[in-house]
């Protein structure tokens, strides 16, 4: 094809330019006028066939997909984009800087974790004011000790545009620190090792790395490195200090549908190496001291069996979904686990109760589980067998179980939280049932919990399905359909969106906004069932509660239903592609960050990370079923001429879970396809990946971002 004109030169011509037919008088439910509207970028049409066994398909934006970053026609077109985000953005630059101030005043500038002790050392992280990383550091013995610095992440950023530590551990004698660094935002590691006492750092030159783990030789140190097409964790390296090289491998995944990763239990006993694909898992484990021993299987892996298991005493604990589709924790000698015959339960399973995680102590077992959609804490104790919940009063709230180390302790550490409440660190007495707040998160700036109303709705979804949602608004807005409503999901990989705290969706309510949570299926909030009906050949399910949600929070009058606004991001992006080409009219603006949208493409290319290891999530197009239902919702390939609501769209040119290219190529299809006038807009962060920007300050920018453009479009600017 021609390429008469750079992308980079049509930048230009296109922000000279405007369109005075296309300013509109603002109301109040419009945004803003621009007096200069410029024209939006229009990519290039390149028609490409994309074949699968389901039939052939015609891409004409496929051509926006370069692999290697450095194509200048792809780079000129997402900085042309770039462009004409901000200058169409340009008017609320006042509202922006004023969003950054006002989110950045709620935060704690100097603040610190709650202490944790482990092996002989309280290790903490802590942030100093004006900085934008944490400084990562611990004391030996007691808090009135000399503080140890193990890492100042302030400093290793300081030449850097993104930086991120991906993961660190310190050896069982406490003089080494190993940890993996970001540079890109790829998720793909440098490995890195500290002397602690000197500080002397050793570059062991080894990248791609994911995950690691010393073993009780402080001389080794397992880790894993990704497969360089796919990215997908693949093998194990048992790698000794001071020898230079990759290490030796252990262990190598082929099958493609499994991650891998290594750790430790927490007695510290055994190294494991952790398999999981969507629907299975297998452990292997090897005794912590014999790093020439090789890794023995736990259980074999079988197709629709989930298990994970820790060490404590003389028994194994295990969480497994064997004839559970809820889970069930049972425990079994330490030399009997492959016999999953001598596995006996310890909290059987319940239809009612999902089981997430576990704590295995010397003198009870703390479990986190989920009911009717709230995450709440059990205790079990070993010696009576008796369990009993923690009480919490509000009615949407989270309780996760917290840092605890030591098997040995009589106490629990857990967080509560809620969207009223900051994230609180509570230490409870197992004997007594006494409680002892630690730590509340401080929100500056005149936070009170009181001026804030959190409630629960159940939306009925189109099937007759109950979808709980999750709902805060200021205790001054009401709820009589007059205030607009930020409506956000997640609804895939069984991940569940609880209804926790955050302080920057303070600056919406604030303002007037109702901020729900939709927990609709694809999650887990209702137990595996949910999951199970919001995957695969059940995904549209996913989406019509979405809109169910919206419905009823519109036809309740508890919204203003001219101003309805919904977030989601990755696979949550995916989700909001779908909603609005399913139903456009009940949103008058949509923000996707890094979303899935080009579902059917990148599932038929293994080469793309992550694809492998989702046939499960999704199904297979090469499965003509799995094809014709993938693409009835593929939102890149249902965009159609109809109106849209306003958009804002993200992405990260190094995403490694959601390439550039998907909201690349579907923005441009949205320009050439949809027949309304609302702004239509791509930011691509350029030295950024999945996770956004890197500091704690900086990625506020992104935030205000969002938000300027919701509130102008609510009227509310």
């Amino acid at each position: 094809m021609n390429k008469t004109i750079p992308f980079v030169l049509l930048a230009v011509v296109w922000l000279a330019g405007c369109d005075q037919d296309r300013t509109e008088t603002m109301t109040t439910t419009e945004p803003e006028a621009i007096a200069e509207q410029p024209e939006p970028p229009v990519a290039e049409r390149r028609d490409q066939v994309v074949s699968a066994p389901g039939g052939d398909r015609v891409d004409p934006w496929y051509w926006l997909r370069d692999d290697e970053r450095a194509d200048p026609d792809v780079l000129g077109y997402l900085e042309a984009e770039n462009a004409y985000e901000e200058a169409m953005q340009a008017h609320l630059s006042g509202l922006r800087e004023q969003l950054v101030e006002e989110l950045r005043d709620r935060i704690a500038e100097e603040d610190s974790t709650v202490p944790r002790f482990d092996r002989g050392y309280w290790y903490y992280t802590r942030f100093e004011k004006g900085h934008e990383y944490p400084i990562h550091a611990r004391r030996k013995g007691n808090l009135d000790a000399q503080e140890e610095i193990l890492l100042n992440v302030n400093e290793m950023a300081e030449t850097e545009d993104f930086y991120q530590v991906g993961g660190w551990d310190v050896s069982m004698d406490g003089q080494r620190l190993a940890w993996l660094e970001d540079t890109v935002g790829r998720r793909q590691h440098r490995l890195m090792i500290k002397e602690i006492d000197s500080g002397e750092i050793v570059d062991t030159g080894i990248t791609g790395v994911s995950s690691l783990a010393w073993s009780a030789d402080n001389d080794v140190l397992y880790y894993v490195e990704n497969e360089p097409e796919t990215l997908r964790s693949w093998r194990v390296r048992r790698y000794r200090v001071g020898e230079g090289g990759a290490g030796e491998l252990v262990y190598q995944e082929d099958d493609t549908a499994f991650y891998t990763r290594v750790s430790r239990t927490k007695s510290n006993e055994f190294n494991f190496i952790y398999l999981r694909s969507t629907v299975a898992s297998e452990m292997h484990v090897v005794d912590a001291s014999a790093t020439d021993a090789e890794f023995e299987v736990f259980y074999p892996r079988e197709r629709d069996h989930e298990y994970a298991a820790d060490h404590l005493g003389g028994h194994w604990i295990i969480r497994t979904n064997h004839q559970a589709p809820n889970f069930r924790i049972m425990k079994v000698g330490v030399d009997d686990h492959a016999d999953r015959d001598a596995w006996e339960d310890v909290i059987a399973h319940d239809e009612d109760i999902f089981i997430h995680e576990f704590d295995a102590m010397e003198s009870f077992l703390a479990v986190g589980e989920r009911s009717e959609g709230l995450r709440r804490i059990r205790i079990h104790d070993w010696e009576s067998g008796r369990s009993e919940l923690l009480d919490f009063e509000e009615p949407a709230y989270a309780a996760f179980l917290g840092a605890n180390p030591d098997q040995t302790a009589a106490t629990l550490r857990y967080v509560y939280t809620s969207m009223t409440t900051p994230d609180s660190t509570w230490e409870l007495d197992v004997a007594s049932g006494e409680r002892t707040l630690l730590k509340r998160n401080e929100v500056p700036g005149g936070f009170d919990s009181e001026d804030y109303v959190t409630r629960r709705e159940w939306a009925g979804a189109r099937d007759g399905t109950r979808v709980p949602v999750s709902i805060l608004h200021h205790r001054d807005t009401p709820l009589d359909g007059t205030a607009p409503l930020y409506q956000y999901a997640y609804g895939s990989y069984g991940h569940s969106s609880d209804p926790t705290f955050s302080t920057g969706r303070l600056s919406l309510v604030d303002r007037g906004f109702v901020f729900a949570i939709a927990h609709i299926r694809g999650g887990q909030e209702m137990g595996r069932h949910w999951y199970d009906d919001g995957r695969m050949l059940n995904k549209i399910n996913t989406f019509t509660d979405f809109v169910d949600v919206t419905r009823h929070l519109v036809d309740g009058g508890l919204v203003d239903a001219d101003r309805v606004f919904a977030m989601g991001g990755s696979a949550g992006g995916l989700l909001m592609g779908a909603v609005i080409n399913m139903a456009p009219e009940y949103y008058r603006g949509v923000v996707a960050h890094v979303p899935f949208v080009d579902v059917v493409t990148t599932m038929l290319d293994e080469s793309i990370p992550l694809t492998t290891n989702e046939y499960d999530e999704w199904g297979n197009p090469v499965d003509p079923e799995y094809y014709e239902y993938m693409l009835s919702y593929s939102p890149y390939d249902n965009v159609r001429e109809q109106d849209y609501p306003a958009m804002l769209v993200t992405t990260g040119l190094w995403d490694s879970q959601v390439q550039y290219w998907e909201p690349a190529k579907w923005v441009a299809k949205l320009r050439a396809k949809k027949t309304d006038d609302n702004p239509l807009l791509l930011h691509t962060n350029m030295s950024a990946g999945h996770g956004g920007t890197s500091g704690r300050f900086r990625r506020l920018e992104q935030t205000a971002a969002e938000y300027a453009f919701i509130l102008d479009l609510a009227g509310l600017k």
